[in-house]
């Protein structure tokens, strides 16, 4: 079985008043791991900073009341927590807007839920937060898997390689299905799974260049990364 070897999870507060993407950010938040408060707009969110340590501040753009840019001045006059924005708006001058008045990141929707999950863990990093390394027997994950090694030695993975390696890794034993690999490392589940099965293919390839195989295919299910067989 893997270890993942952090201080501790980190907090997430989430701002967003969809209750789809509200929903589904917060349980692939806790399914990686962080504690997450989720709430449907920025009513509750000064009580909820001043109550409880956060160590991270997800919002949405376009919210009911105060938008997102009013509750980044808010968070950013009581803390220097990193803040991720998100919205559906594409235009320049928004993204400039929210970096300039303070944000840390920004994504525009729909994204796929992995690079949120990368984003996340990139500014908790940089921030002192609690990322830290995933083993799975011989294999480790470094850095949110931009470094992986086998036995030791660095492999050279594609960006899609280190998505599907790490989503993997996290969940060590358990058997994933392509649909679960496509909305996690693509963003959707409408897409070819055969392109999955071509990018597991080249992952197990590059594992097994310096031991046994780890990456099993179960037939009819989909795919598990376990310890060398």
């Amino acid at each position: 079985m893997g270890t993942v070897q952090t201080p501790g999870p980190a907090r997430v507060v989430l701002v967003e008043d969809s209750v789809p993407i509200r929903t589904t950010v917060s349980r692939a938040l806790v399914a990686e791991g962080f504690g997450v408060t989720a709430l449907p707009d920025g009513t509750e969110l000064e009580r909820e900073l001043q109550e409880r340590p956060a160590d991270l501040v997800i919002l949405d753009v376009m919210l009911p009341g105060r938008d997102g840019f009013a509750l980044l001045d808010l968070v950013r006059s009581r803390t220097g927590i990193p803040v991720l924005m998100l919205t559906a708006r594409d235009a320049t001058a928004d993204r400039v807007r929210g970096l300039t008045d303070g944000a840390d990141d920004y994504l525009v929707k729909p994204f796929a839920m992995a690079e949120l999950i990368a984003r996340c863990r990139v500014l908790l990093r940089r921030a002192g937060g609690s990322a830290g390394a995933v083993v799975v027997g011989d294999l480790e994950l470094r850095d949110d898997a931009m470094t992986v090694l086998r036995a030791g030695r660095l492999l050279e993975l594609t960006d899609t390689e280190r998505r599907l390696v790490g989503y993997l890794a996290a969940r060590p034993g358990r058997v994933v299905t392509k649909t679960q690999l496509l909305t996690a490392v693509w963003g959707y589940d409408g897409f070819d799974p055969n392109v999955v099965e071509v990018h597991v293919s080249a992952l197990r390839r590059k594992l097994e260049q310096h031991g046994p195989r780890m990456l099993h295919t179960v037939r009819g299910t989909g795919y598990r990364l376990g310890d060398p067989t």
